[in-house]
């Protein structure tokens, strides 16, 4: 055989941006791969809409037409929400095609599922495009896991709250008038919910956790919180202050747990997320051997996206897949769980009705906003006190002023 004939599954920004990629790169695919590749169909949703598609191939409504062709290789899946993907995808390696796909919300509920079927059919899930677009972590964390123990994750995941949250800092706009701006700019859907309430970065974040742990936590124990509620006042002061606000997903085993998050945080200008701006996207990883590593790259659109796909397509096929190589087994990091103070800022609605008595550090910003040094627990007890309280981590190295004044008096006393 020397041609590879793919299926493309819809034919939006990033379904077009893949079948583009493929007209563009026939040599350099070629090169690769040794044979020629070729869409030979697309399944599309309105059939009335014009396309720039070459004659020859098959554009259908209807996957029966798809999955009854006598010869396909690869199903290239790009569009959006759970079903009708999974069953699309399903039927697919059932029939014994490759699969390449870029649903997140779709491959972090049945990832494993397609993976395990994939290795019984004897052939591969390309799923690189689920998670931050032109970065690289999937192949990353895939070498990395041979040797290496992943114990921590965090991702900027979501272009489109950080390209919000950018333009609230460096334009002083509002939060909606940078949201309008997104949609403008097609970052931002017509309801941008899931991406600025946190669940598009969840759904990615739950395929890195199967990929470096071999498992999830369950959803309710996972605190996902907006960036609706950050305001531009706090974003000045926090620049002031050498401050970023990012919206940060992270995930990290301690002994025999997952703990994991998707809230605003700050971030120091000495931790590496710091000038990630506008729609890029960056992953920080931790592992015991290694140590720290982190990605960058353009987090959206259609040719990062379509790269990440092409290069799975080539990926497929120089590899088969295994559970082993694709997700990793179920591992303990011996790491203790310590309560160990971290900075924060917290920010209250309510004047008064909480006491800073338990926290050793904490300065007075402006009125109702504090930054502390505190444990997770002391943060706990301030919450109890003040429902209304609301608390951002710090990332990176930080110093309260406090601190700062004790070590001064405590030179003076020595």
């Amino acid at each position: 055989m020397s041609v590879i004939k793919v299926a493309l599954l819809g034919f939006g920004t990033v379904g077009e941006g893949v079948y583009r990629t493929i007209q563009s790169h026939q040599i350099e695919l070629k090169a690769v791969l040794g044979k020629n590749v070729e869409v030979v169909a697309v399944l599309i949703k309105d059939k009335e809409k014009k396309r720039d598609i070459n004659r020859g191939v098959l554009i259908t409504t209807d996957f029966e037409d798809i999955i009854e062709l006598p010869h396909l290789d690869v199903v290239i899946e790009a569009i959006t929400e759970k079903e009708p993907s999974f069953t699309y995808l399903k039927r697919a390696l059932i029939k014994g095609c490759h699969i390449v796909t870029a649903n997140k919300e779709m491959f972090s509920s049945h990832g494993r599922e397609l993976i395990v079927l994939a290795a019984k059919q004897k052939v591969s899930v390309g799923f690189e495009a689920t998670v931050a677009g032109g970065v690289p972590i999937i192949q990353t964390l895939q070498q990395l896991l041979k040797v290496n123990n992943v114990y921590e994750i965090q991702g900027i995941l979501n272009g489109t709250s950080n390209f919000i949250l950018t333009e609230m800092r460096e334009q002083k706009q509002s939060f909606l008038e940078a949201l309008k701006l997104a949609q403008l700019n097609g970052y931002a859907e017509a309801n941008p919910s899931n991406d600025i309430d946190g669940f598009d970065a969840y759904f990615k974040l739950m395929v890195l956790s199967e990929i470096a742990f071999g498992e999830q936590p369950e959803q309710k124990s996972v605190k996902i919180n907006g960036i609706t509620d950050i305001t531009s006042e706090q974003i000045e002061m926090a620049e002031k202050l050498g401050l970023h606000f990012k919206h940060i997903a992270s995930i990290e085993r301690k002994e025999d747990r997952l703990f994991a998050s998707v809230i605003p945080t700050l971030v120091s200008k000495s931790h590496p997320f710091y000038h990630v701006e506008g729609v890029e996207n960056a992953v920080h990883v931790k592992t015991d051997l290694v140590g720290g590593i982190t990605l960058q790259g353009p987090g959206a659109g259609m040719f990062p996206t379509a790269s990440a796909m092409i290069e799975d397509l080539v990926q497929v096929f120089q590899r088969q897949s295994t559970l082993g190589n694709s997700l990793k087994k179920k591992s303990i990091i011996k790491k203790e769980a310590k309560d160990q103070d971290i900075s924060y800022w917290i920010v209250s609605n309510l004047r008064n009705h909480f006491s800073l008595s338990v926290i050793a550090y904490y300065d007075q910003l402006s009125e109702g906003v504090y930054s502390i040094k505190a444990t997770k627990s002391q943060l706990f007890k301030l919450c109890e006190q003040n429902d209304a309280l609301i608390s951002y981590p710090i990332l990176g190295s930080y110093k309260l002023k406090s601190e700062h004044e004790k070590e001064v008096l405590q030179l003076q006393i020595d």
